[in-house]
């Protein structure tokens, strides 16, 4: 949202190698956790398991390298947002950043509830065995479909 909100994801954009290589590294991470999920031994997130607490500083880092090669927001945040900003209506940086946050907390808001909702699918499915199977299955070959279509998808 800064990126967008100070203009640097517009260079983004504008330098097709730098999305490209934007592009297809968030399509190899979707490959990546494809093949965790059908792998031999492979487990799917709704399965209960004890994890070990990780630092603080390790999960920042996973979820901001999550967000980081994930393409599609910036595009959100060049393509839409803009059309929301009027100049005549005050600072242009202060538009972007309330629209940017507006999101963000939007977004927080239905990804707790997702977290909360997947504590009951996780129970759901941990006295299931075969949904589990299912469901590892199915969440792989969607994101190796998601990957191919973000590798093989043109700039718009």
């Amino acid at each position: 949202m800064l990126c967008a909100a100070f203009g640097i994801t517009a260079l983004l954009l504008a330098v097709p190698y730098a999305y490209d290589a934007l592009r297809f590294g968030g399509a190899l991470y979707l490959l990546y956790l494809a093949w965790q999920a059908v792998k031999p031994g492979g487990h799917s997130p709704f399965q209960m398991r004890d994890l070990p607490v990780g630092p603080p500083r390790k999960l920042f880092a996973m979820g901001f390298v999550t967000n980081l090669l994930n393409p599609k927001i910036a595009v959100l945040y060049l393509s839409l947002l803009p059309q929301f900003i009027d100049p005549a209506h005050g600072s242009v940086l202060g538009q972007s950043l309330a629209l940017g946050m507006t999101q963000i907390v939007i977004s927080l808001a239905v990804n707790a509830l997702i977290v909360l909702m997947a504590g009951s699918i996780a129970s759901f499915l941990a006295q299931r065995p075969m949904w589990i199977a299912v469901q590892r299955w199915l969440m792989g070959m969607v994101l190796a479909a998601l990957a191919v279509r973000v590798a093989t998808e043109a700039r718009r």
